[in-house]
């Protein structure tokens, strides 16, 4: 669908860059709040690792999502864009001192902590500052995800969380300790996930360990069951907003939860992936032996998700209208693997025709590289090129 895209404005700019369609992360937004808006003791927060454009991040923030960070440079792009410190959640296996100050500093929400070693870390910290530090214990409850292995996460063989074994052992540490108060859970099972089924198996582990607990008489106040939800990669036009309706229904339905316990999401990729396209130029069309080559100016280094997890983006020729012909589409990177795609049909290419790889709104832009001592590529919104 070339219309989608304001093209006499694209032709101003230099390629290659990311294009945010607002009107379709603000009606994606909307959906995500009408879903949730009959629970209260629903939250939402975006995983700011998918997306950090700061006119992107702007948008999320005034729909009243919190932010979801795993760095403490995502923190500060969070608290720049204005989200509330009191709505951030810092996640990650590996926080350096700096990044837990800057979390105390700010007060922020909770630390969802992986390890002993960690926790003892967030506390020493904590009392040298005279605070406690609110903790949420990532627990890796052994569900796989029907997904790529390189974004499983929920796994006893991943580096990710707590296992199941030790969850008793790190409660009663943290319930020992002043400078650390244990607030609840956090589980995050792996990313582009369709099988709903995935979720409910994450839902009964949860509902086994709150029995375990319950039987100690612990109930914790928050359960954070992290984000995941695919998205449509063939069809960006058909279904630009992923099924959210059936994602909250699997915990709505099948989690249970007790009087008084808020239930947190971190969504990511479901919330930016269709809004954004990567906008790039053909460079050249060269006919090789038994092929051609689209050989365009973006590369892995703006896109490195098809180089890196053999991801698939639906490529199109928005400025021509000639028969369809067989592309092998690559970048300039000095790499073999700099491909973005092989016999892909496309409107006949010329020099110079601009080529968008859609559904490239999470982990496109933010997974840029200078390699090749390249530049940056930069990101607009529709609100800007009106």
């Amino acid at each position: 669908m070339k219309g989608i895209f304001p093209i006499n404005k694209f032709n101003e700019l230099q390629t290659p860059f990311y294009y945010y369609d607002a009107r379709v992360l603000r009606e994606t937004l909307a959906c995500v709040k009408k879903e949730t808006a009959q629970f209260p003791h629903y939250h939402v927060h975006y995983a700011v690792k998918a997306n950090a454009n700061m006119k992107v991040l702007s948008i999320i923030r005034e729909n009243g999502l919190g932010a979801d960070c795993v760095s403490g440079g995502e923190i500060r792009a969070a608290i720049k864009a204005g989200f509330p410190a009191d709505k951030i959640v810092f996640a990650g296996v590996g926080k350096s001192d700096w990044e837990i100050n800057l979390g105390l500093d700010y007060n922020i929400f909770c630390f969802n902590v992986e390890s002993v070693p960690e926790l003892e870390v967030i506390n020493e910290l904590a009392a040298a500052k005279g605070k406690v530090a609110n903790v949420a214990f990532r627990i890796n409850p052994n569900v796989g995800a029907h997904t790529h292995a390189n974004i499983t996460t929920g796994l006893a063989e991943n580096k990710f969380g707590i296992s199941l074994e030790d969850m008793d052992r790190v409660v009663d540490i943290a319930l020992e300790m002043k400078n650390v108060k244990f607030l609840g859970l956090h589980f995050h099972i792996g990313s582009q996930i369709l099988d709903m089924g995935d979720f409910l198996a994450l839902c009964n582990r949860i509902n086994e360990l709150q029995e375990k607990l319950f039987a100690r008489r612990i109930i914790v106040k928050h359960i954070n069951v992290g984000g995941g939800l695919g998205i449509d990669y063939d069809h960006p036009n058909r279904q630009p907003i992923p099924d959210f309706k059936r994602y909250f229904a699997a915990y709505t339905e099948h989690l249970k939860l007790r009087p008084g316990q808020e239930l947190h999401f971190e969504l990511g990729r479901s919330i930016t992936a269709q809004c954004g396209s990567l906008i790039t130029k053909a460079l050249y069309v060269k006919q090789g032996t038994n092929k051609k080559f689209a050989i365009l100016d973006a590369g892995m280094t703006d896109l490195i998700r098809p180089a890196l997890y053999q991801a698939y983006h639906k490529i199109e020729n928005i400025t021509s209208e000639e028969p369809v012909e067989a592309y092998d589409v690559v970048g300039p990177i000095c790499e073999s693997s700099d491909v973005f795609g092989k016999a892909i049909d496309l409107n006949k290419v010329r020099r110079g025709d601009l080529i968008a790889l859609r559904s490239a709104g999470a982990y496109g832009e933010i997974m840029a590289s200078g390699y090749n001592c390249r530049e940056l590529p930069l990101g607009y919104t529709s609100d800007e090129l009106v």
